[in-house]
């Protein structure tokens, strides 16, 4: 008996969907051209960040061993990509028009200035110890130092400027430190192999054993879940108009008086949403998996993943659902449900990381993210997307949105049965 009055109470579900055909427009198709455009549109942003390379205009006037070295370690480098056809005038008008982030421009005989300032001053410490070193250096006036010009669009922060001189000062300085060993090795006549390379500290990354993907998203990883997210909360708008119409329309009232719980009449709405939510979450991956790799955007990859993403859709369908309840069974009118509804889920969404990934975001916002059920869910899903987790991997996650449903579902029956107390 109780199977048949939830199933009467999806069928009333779905009739009120078929009588909304512009929500339904609205919930099924506003996702899906916000995933396709603002993919496009942060697609270049999300190279950048794995470290695509940068254009970058370099102007050689030294044309010898140092310069070579310094456009040899920029060219391995896997942040710049080298324009080498400027003269200095055009590449200074080229940056500061915002054409280019920077230029580099190496000036003339920095290789032979550096090489005569290492001898005179590796000739002078020779000499303070008392040995004896080539006497026709002995009074070589050390050259003034050279100045690498280096050239910022002014719309360049300061944190990509930093990076930028702090990379060219290194290079330099393991060019120096090679020079004065050789210059050593000339003076004192030693055969010995100094091994200038190796360093007596290095760098060892060690990354995560399971799974082989980064932490760091691209586009499309970020943007199909997050965009999928947010087309499950928007279903808030139409499931708290529904409630507020059955309570100006009397069908609340002939639901009390009937022997079904109100519970039943929750869960109803329950499942029939959550088939919405499962069928925008297969749109959305249909468009990562499919159209983006005809739009010149990576695919989706959800092989292995599926049953994980659409556990995690069904438990964030569960939050947007109870977070439409409770609004729906607040709210007098359409007029309070529709406006807060829509408002309520674009902060969500903005504070939750959707629109702007969370680890862009400032250390603050960082904080309140944690509070919005789209973060959980998109955490969620960027486990299993991009760190492989399983079940367990994300039953914290899961847990946070099945309790916030159950928070929401149970503040709105103990709502509706204080408004209604005789």
């Amino acid at each position: 008996m109780l199977l048949y009055k939830l199933w009467r109470s999806f069928i009333k579900e779905i009739l009120l969907l078929k009588r909304d055909i512009g929500g339904i427009v609205i919930i099924f198709v506003m996702p899906l051209l916000l995933i396709v455009t603002i993919t496009l549109i942060q697609d270049s942003t999300f190279k950048n960040l794995e470290g695509s390379k940068i254009p970058i205009i370099f102007i050689d006037n030294d044309k010898s061993e140092v310069s070579k070295n310094i456009k040899g370690e920029l060219e391995n480098s896997k942040t710049f990509q080298l324009l080498t056809n400027y003269n200095e005038k055009s590449a200074q008008d080229a940056v500061f028009a915002g054409d280019y982030q920077m230029a580099i421009v190496i000036p003339e005989n920095l290789t032979k200035d550096l090489n005569s300032n290492i001898d005179s001053k590796v000739q002078t410490i020779v000499s303070s110890f008392g040995l004896e070193g080539d006497s026709a250096k002995t009074k070589t006036e050390a050259p003034k130092a050279k100045e690498i010009h280096l050239y910022f669009d002014p719309a360049t922060n300061a944190g990509f400027k930093n990076s930028v001189m702090n990379s060219v000062n290194k290079m330099v300085f393991e060019i120096e430190n090679k020079k004065i060993y050789k210059a050593f090795q000339d003076q004192l006549g030693t055969t010995e192999n100094l091994d200038e390379n190796k360093n007596l500290i290095s760098f060892k990354e060690i990354t995560p054993k399971k799974g082989e993907m980064d932490i760091m998203p691209n586009s499309v990883q970020h943007n199909v879940p997050a965009w999928t997210l947010f087309a499950i909360f928007f279903i808030v708008v139409p499931l708290s108009i529904n409630l507020v119409k059955e309570k100006s329309q009397g069908t609340s009232v002939r639901a009390r008086i009937s022997p079904t719980p109100y519970f039943v009449h929750i869960l109803g709405k329950t499942f029939t949403y959550l088939i919405i939510c499962i069928i925008q979450f297969l749109l959305m991956v249909a468009v990562g998996v499919f159209l983006f790799p005809y739009m010149d955007l990576p695919a989706f990859d959800v092989s292995g993943k599926m049953f994980q993403l659409v556990i995690v859709t069904l438990f964030a369908g569960l939050a947007a659902i109870g977070f439409g309840v409770l609004l729906g069974t607040i709210a007098d009118t359409q007029e309070q449900s529709a406006p807060f509804g829509a408002t309520s889920v674009v902060v969500l969404a903005a504070i939750g990381g959707i629109w702007v990934p969370v680890f862009l975001m400032p250390e603050f916002m960082q904080t309140v993210a944690k509070f919005s059920p789209m973060n959980w869910g998109l955490n969620a899903y960027y486990d299993i997307i991009l760190r492989n987790s399983g079940i367990g991997g994300i039953a914290k996650e899961l847990a946070f949105l099945f309790l916030f449903y159950l928070a929401t579902v149970a503040i709105s029956i103990f709502y509706e049965r204080k408004q209604n107390a005789v």
